[in-house]
């Protein structure tokens, strides 16, 4: 067994003063530097980064894995993991330093007994970004850092990352993957060479990655935790909020289509997880109900040359691990017959759909829709009148 307990697996580019301040912190923890690796993802060949590396090699072990290509997140970061020879991966951001106590609680805490679990640090000062409109961001000594920590040391710190307050705690049971942050995360390297746990590169721009790698991390079984006493701040930089809200409508959408979960319909159609969470328990009743013991779904097919859409289609109880079969004779009359060969068939309310804007020719809202609440009936014609040309309720939909 390796004597490296982590491997610091650190996404990279154009952030030089940021993974300056990083390194620092890397090098002010109580942990010795023999304990642990420097992994870094890098997607640029940059002469500037490699004379960075070159002043910590005499306090740090860093690795460089260097590449070219448009930015993806996931894909630097995976670069990193597949290079980590430490017992747990520790996914950090290039703008998050660590307190000094981060490394060596973290391991006394939560893995020097060999727990399989995913841990999620604290991370503070998310508010620490400029508008991309900004021309300058102003680089502080790292002296700065120093004095947040000692500050942070006494400060109440479940009320400055959000995770930890108790307004989150009932979704945060619920739901544990949709908090996974990988600004500062760790699980055992074991458990992610067993189980293929790579992040998604069909993430492109910013947007969600890191809550779907956190689903498939709690799909093996896997706790996720909230660490006590583990955690960094955020380093202010430069962010482009319009390009980052237009990349995660889009990030989302490819969410929902890889897993088309009531869950996160919910969240991407009512404002968040803490909607998602106090909601869950009266859709699930009201969406039973209305298909009077069989799921609703979505269908998706072409008719006569249309794409077209089908909402609040009856869909079979699926066996363990199976997929959910259609079982409505509307939905049948109106693709045809052997339509199941020719459609999708997506297990969603409507709520939320994986489509771009306009992308159907007609939608139709089934009979089921109709006998849901107005506030969902609302959001789910919403979201049919976005993705379709034409909306077409059924007779029994058109009387309400």
């Amino acid at each position: 067994m390796t004597d490296v307990k982590f491997s610091i697996v650190i996404p990279y580019k154009q952030r030089l003063a940021n993974i300056r301040s990083v390194f620092t912190s890397l090098t002010e923890q109580t942990l010795g530097p023999a304990e642990f690796e420097v992994v870094v993802g890098v997607m640029e060949y940059d002469p500037q980064y490699v004379a960075l590396c070159r002043e910590f090699t005499d306090r740090l072990r860093v690795v460089s894995v260097l590449t070219t290509g448009e930015w993806n997140t996931s894909r630097a970061r995976n670069l990193g993991i597949r290079h980590a020879t430490g017992r747990v991966v520790v996914v950090l951001d290039a703008d998050v330093a660590l307190a000094p106590e981060a490394l060596r609680n973290l391991w006394e805490r939560h893995f020097q007994h060999g727990q399989n679990v995913c841990v999620q640090g604290q991370v503070f000062g998310y508010d620490a970004v400029i508008d991309d409109d900004v021309d300058m961001v102003a680089v502080q000594p790292y002296e700065a850092c120093r004095k947040a920590f000692a500050n942070l040391g006494s400060a109440d710190r479940s009320q400055l990352d959000p995770r930890w307050s108790p307004a989150y705690a009932s979704a945060f049971a619920r739901f544990p993957w949709a908090f996974v942050r990988t600004g500062f995360m760790a699980l055992p390297t074991d458990t992610v060479r067993r189980h293929g746990l790579l992040l998604d590169e069909g993430f492109l721009g910013w947007g969600a990655e890191d809550q779907e790698w956190g689903l498939r991390i709690s799909l093996t079984g896997t706790p996720i935790l909230l660490a006590q006493d583990v955690y960094g701040i955020h380093l202010p930089h430069r962010r482009d909020f319009g390009a980052q809200d237009q990349s995660a409508t889009l990030t989302n959408r490819y969410y929902l289509a890889k897993w088309p979960r009531l869950e996160l319909e919910l969240a991407l159609a009512f404002g968040g997880w803490l909607e998602a969470d106090r909601l869950y328990p009266s859709v699930e009743g009201e969406l039973a109900e209305a298909g009077a013991g069989r799921h609703l779904g979505v269908v998706a097919g072409t008719v006569d040359g249309s794409r077209v859409l089908a909402v609040g289609a009856l869909l079979s109880t699926p066996a363990p691990g199976g997929a959910s079969d259609i079982d409505d004779p509307e939905v049948e009359a109106l693709f045809g017959l052997g339509a199941r060969s020719r459609v999708e068939v997506l297990p969603l309310a409507g709520f939320a759909l994986p489509y771009a804007d306009g992308s159907a020719d007609a939608c139709h809202l089934l009979p089921p829709v109709a006998r849901l609440g107005e506030r969902y009936r609302a959001a789910i014609r919403r979201e049919a009148e976005r993705v379709s040309l034409k909306i077409m309720p059924s007779a029994a939909a058109s009387s309400h």
